[in-house]
């Protein structure tokens, strides 16, 4: 019930009420937009964004809030819905009046929406795992990116099983994107693609695939695979035995499927994320802690939970030090290469160059039985390929998306 009203109240664009210090409730509020998919194929993932973005808020305005104003949020249910992510985005930028967005899961709802925001000279925040390349000056990224995750694990996973590997992706910009840094990253390390699908956002039913990659017989199996309905090859795999090493980006620390499916179907995936709740440090613990207090009924704290709550205070860092809400000035802030925060993962700060955010990266095993360990942890991975390949927001801004074979050459 406490759920259905939260998310019924969303879709309205209600302002969460703010309850802090009397003498920040006095000043002018700092609205924040929260475009997520509370409901809809993308939910399971991404209703903790929002209670990540509540949680940090919550602390915040308990502590005085952004330099004495309170934050307030105008939180709207996009329900997996890319035409819904355009017409919220156009209300609260043009409406609502908001100072800066928290928006979007998929990859295509996060270009169904950019447009918007360049119009609009507005500023957001994209707090997911995604395949890269975004070179937009109104744009900050908290999400892994591609050279955090995918040249940490590939390479790891040729050299522990074989050097034959087969992707299943998403058929959209993520999983095609992905699946070109996969496909460059085996070729670099001595590897072979030895199959490649895309599957429809949607697509539930993965027999043939299934039969595709027992023929191909590969040593690592790359899965890309997004949404409630991709999610239900795992158990198909797994009943069919099908008993592959698997590598992804994208599963356990989104989805937490290891929670949600049966074991042993996800045994032996390798995922990099840059957090998970079974993250084993006194910071994560006393993260989950504080979570579960406010939020009980959470079934899991996924990377894209954390990464939220980490832009908000990395948000409040920004405005505080730029002493204004105006994009411009905070760009200025962000342009000094130290804008950074001692998250649950770990220390991440925001590269200049690129906007996007540093990440510890943690290798996480899913065991026959589903309980994850870390055989590896990679600390301080910075989001490089951008800035290294000509992205340098700091001298101009494309307002563009860029991949391993369009690489920025352009911003040069």
């Amino acid at each position: 019930m406490a759920r259905h009203l939260i998310s019924t109240l969303a879709v309205l664009g209600i302002l969460l009420p703010f309850s802090g210090p009397a003498a920040a409730q006095e000043k002018t509020p700092i609205k924040l937009g929260v475009l997520e998919d509370q409901s809809g194929d993308f939910a399971v993932a991404t209703i903790g964004k929002v209670h990540g973005i509540q949680l940090a808020t919550a602390e915040i305005n308990a502590a005085g809030g952004i330099d004495g104003r309170p934050l307030e949020l105008v939180v709207y249910d996009t329900q997996s819905d890319n035409t819904r992510y355009q017409e919220f985005m156009r209300r609260v930028l043009q409406r609502d009046k908001v100072d800066a967005v928290f928006a979007g899961f998929s990859s295509a709802s996060r270009e169904a929406y950019r447009p918007i925001v360049n119009q609009f000279d507005g500023f957001a925040f994209y707090n997911n795992q995604y395949e890269g390349g975004v070179c937009d000056a109104n744009m900050v990224v908290t999400g892994a990116v591609p050279e955090q995750q995918f040249s940490t694990l590939i390479p790891y996973m040729i050299e522990k099983y074989g050097k034959k590997v087969y992707t299943i992706a998403a058929d959209y910009n993520f999983g095609q994107i992905s699946a070109e840094w996969v496909r460059n990253i085996v070729k670099e390390h001595g590897g072979e693609m030895v199959g490649e699908e895309f599957i429809p956002l949607g697509v539930s039913q993965f027999s043939q695939t299934i039969q595709n990659i027992q023929t191909a017989k590969p040593d690592v199996l790359v899965t890309l695979l997004v949404g409630t309905a991709q999610a239900s090859y795992y158990e198909q795999a797994g009943a069919a035995n099908l008993k592959v090493p698997m590598a992804s980006s994208v599963n356990v620390g989104q989805g937490y499927e290891h929670k949600r499916f049966k074991a042993p179907s996800l045994a032996n995936m390798y995922a990099t994320v840059n957090y998970i709740e079974e993250v084993d440090t006194p910071a994560s613990k006393a993260f989950v802690e504080k979570w579960h207090k406010k939020f009980p009924n959470e079934p899991y704290i996924n990377q894209e939970a954390e990464n939220s709550y980490s832009a908000v205070y990395l948000y409040k860092q920004m405005v505080e030090r730029a002493k204004s809400t105006k994009r411009d000035d905070i760009r200025k802030v962000i342009a000094q290469g130290d804008v950074c925060f001692d998250a649950p993962e770990g220390k991440v700060c925001i590269d200049p160059k690129s906007q996007h955010m540093s990440h510890t990266i943690y290798l996480a095993h899913v065991g026959e039985d589903h309980t994850i360990d870390f055989p590896k942890v990679w600390k301080d991975v910075k989001p490089y390929w951008l800035g290294d390949a000509g992205c340098d927001l700091t001298k101009s801004d494309p307002s563009a998306q860029y991949t391993p074979s369009n690489p920025p050459v352009a911003t040069k």
